[in-house]
């Protein structure tokens, strides 16, 4: 059997389905595209995925990456696929036309990024850093700037970075030491060390651009005081040809948990003297521009868990059918009985659902979030492209968090269906599960993306957009209450929504008070919370979505002649699936979640009250 990386039939339903994404080519901007345009474009992703980019996925987490004398070597496979993600022009796939992308919708690079980093998250991240830094470019850069990076980061010919931290600042950004003294021909001198920053070298590309973030002699302290710098491994003459290499120095590569095929590497910048940078946007405004980077990457990192998640589900879920050991339950004393394949195993049934609702309500959250994004390139108006865009900042925290965290579970249960193969590395679990533990951890860790939900995004425009999520959410609410077969869904979803805000808003008290320590202890457990409501949110929307086209399938039948049909036919199993998923998230997922909030609303504050020696050790 050849391994799907995810479910074709799932894809399509959320993208022309479930969220419609064709409706975008009745805009003036998506207006030459088309539903078959789309279809070729998730055709050729997938081949390039399974036929290419997956058979390198064993290769570089065995063969890793070398270091010497400064220079990175990476394993020879990922030049090839490389070369065939650029001739694919995959990297700027949903960029605009004059920025030299191809002007494609970000939800269908969503669903095509997915493939990737499900088939080998490591050759994947290559083309994801250089596309950050050239967006840095095209957003904040000068037309000189544009003239001499965008085009070549945008198609691959050089590799990207995002060089933020460093050994004594780390995710506190305003206590970085980097400076930057200005030069008279307007270049700056740039003298310091970074840490864990991703593919900062290699021998893939002939040059790399690394956005520095730094602070100008004389600037004030802390994150007032960053600006950001363009600097190329290799300096780039006025003319766009390659000068001298650049006074930056890769000084070691870290050994990891997994990702061995993509370097994390230590840098030192002006050790001789001689780093030369080109200011990127105004100075001391470098945080925000960078900001703008990182909540791209933060959506794109939600996209590489889901990948690595929904080829770990599948793995699980073939093994499963193949797997054979035990008798039937029903069976169990029958000596004779025959062994049967373990998916008929009533706890691996709910390990197997649990992680199909995960994936497939992680997979409309991330594509609806994107199409949030392409829908405000075509706001007909300011006040629906602000509210799309503050949509978007409220979910964006979520999706990197939450998504990201589940992936993690997700990965670790398809451990456990494999049993004791699952921790073998002849089996592809246990890499994945490897891999995907740093997407909690860059790009803001989970801690920080929870902070951010409460401490910012809860409260903005005093807390109209997060009551605009609640109405909508109770909108769908009401839709499942209207069909007999999900109105006790819908019942259920009122209930969670209700409590949801009241302890939003009792947290977003709590804050603002002298106990404002013990809500911030809080963060991580709302930040679950929210997760759970938004992925139940988009389980209901499928679910409604499903109903009237599995009613169709199966008409006026009687309940057993539906059952058979459902079995035989594949399109009411596929609907059939999204409304048991949902009924299952709902019913038996929903109600931890109440729990959750009522511990939140305790607002117990012994995480704060503790003291250090407390802790033990």
């Amino acid at each position: 059997m050849t391994q799907q990386l995810n479910d074709r039939k799932d894809v399509q339903f959320v993208l022309f389905e479930q969220l419609k994404i064709d409706e975008l080519t009745q805009s003036k901007l998506y207006g030459d595209l088309n539903r078959k345009t789309f279809d070729m474009v998730l055709n050729e992703a997938r081949s390039l995925a399974i036929k290419e980019i997956l058979p390198t996925a064993v290769i570089c987490d065995r063969e890793g990456c070398t270091f010497e004398s400064g220079k990175v070597k990476v394993p020879e496979v990922v030049h090839r696929v490389y070369d065939l993600i650029k001739e694919g022009e995959w990297i700027a796939l949903s960029d605009d036309l004059e920025a030299g992308g191809q002007g494609m919708p970000l939800t269908l690079w969503s669903a095509a990024m997915e493939l990737f980093h499900g088939a080998n998250t490591a050759i994947a991240a290559y083309p994801m850093l250089g596309h950050g830094a050239g967006k840095l470019v095209e957003v904040f850069g000068t037309e000189k700037q544009k003239e001499l990076f965008l085009e070549k980061l945008y198609s691959g010919e050089w590799g990207g970075t995002m060089a933020l931290t460093e050994p004594d600042a780390g995710s506190d950004v305003g206590a970085l030491t980097t400076s930057a003294v200005k030069n008279e021909d307007g270049t700056y001198n740039i003298v310091g060390n970074k840490i864990f920053i991703s593919v900062a070298e290699h021998d893939i590309t002939e040059n790399i651009i690394h956005p520095v973030l730094a602070r100008v002699e004389g600037a004030p302290a802390g994150s007032e005081g960053i600006s950001l710098f363009i600097v190329p491994k290799i300096w780039v003459n006025e003319d766009g040809t390659l000068g001298e290499p650049n006074d930056v120095v890769c000084t070691g590569i870290e050994e990891k948990i997994g990702l061995h095929g993509g370097p994390t590497c230590s840098l030192t910048l002006g050790g001789k003297g001689q780093c030369r940078g080109s200011l990127l946007g105004g100075e001391n405004k470098g945080l925000r521009a960078m900001f703008h980077m990182m909540n791209e990457e933060r959506i794109s990192v939600a996209i590489q868990a889901l990948g690595m998640a929904s080829a770990a589900n599948l793995y699980a879920l073939n093994y499963a059918r193949e797997r054979k050991q035990g008798r039937h339950l029903t069976r169990m004393v029958d000596s004779s009985a025959p062994q049967v394949p373990i998916i008929q195993h009533p706890d691996i049934r709910r390990t197997l659902l649990w992680m199909k609702a995960q994936i497939e309500g992680l997979r409309s959250l991330n594509y609806y979030t994107s199409l949030c994004i392409d829908n405000v390139k075509i706001a007909k108006n300011d006040e629906e492209k602000q509210r799309l865009e503050g949509r978007i900042a409220l979910l964006t925290p979520i999706c990197k968090a939450y998504t990201t965290e589940r992936a993690c579970e997700i990965c670790l249960q398809a451990i456990q269906v494999y049993g004791g193969y699952g921790v073998c590395k002849e089996y592809p679990v246990e890499q994945i599960f490897r891999d995907v533990k740093i997407s909690t951890i860059y790009e803001g860790t989970t801690g920080i993306q929870s902070m951010d939900l409460l401490g910012r995004k809860i409260g903005m425009k005093k807390g109209k957009v997060f009551m605009d999520l609640l109405t909508d959410i109770g909108r769908m609410a009401s839709e499942a209450k209207a069909l007999p077969d999900l109105k006790d869904l819908g019942e259920a979803m009122e209930v969670a929504i209700g409590k949801f805000g009241k302890t939003a808003m009792h947290l977003g008290k709590t804050a603002a008070s002298p106990k404002v320590l013990s809500a911030f202890a809080h963060a991580n457990p709302f930040m679950d919370i929210a997760g759970d409501i938004v992925v139940a949110w988009m389980l209901l929307w499928r679910a409604i979505t499903a109903q009237p086209k599995l009613a169709k399938i199966l008409g006026d039948a009687d309940d057993e002649k539906k059952m058979k049909k459902i079995e035989k036919n594949k399109d009411a199993a596929f609907y059939d699936g999204q409304i048991k998923t949902a009924r299952y998230f709902i019913n038996s997922m929903l109600p931890i979640t109440l729990g959750r909030m009522d511990a939140v609303l305790t607002t117990d504050s012994s995480p704060v009250d503790i003291t250090d020696a407390g802790f033990g050790g």
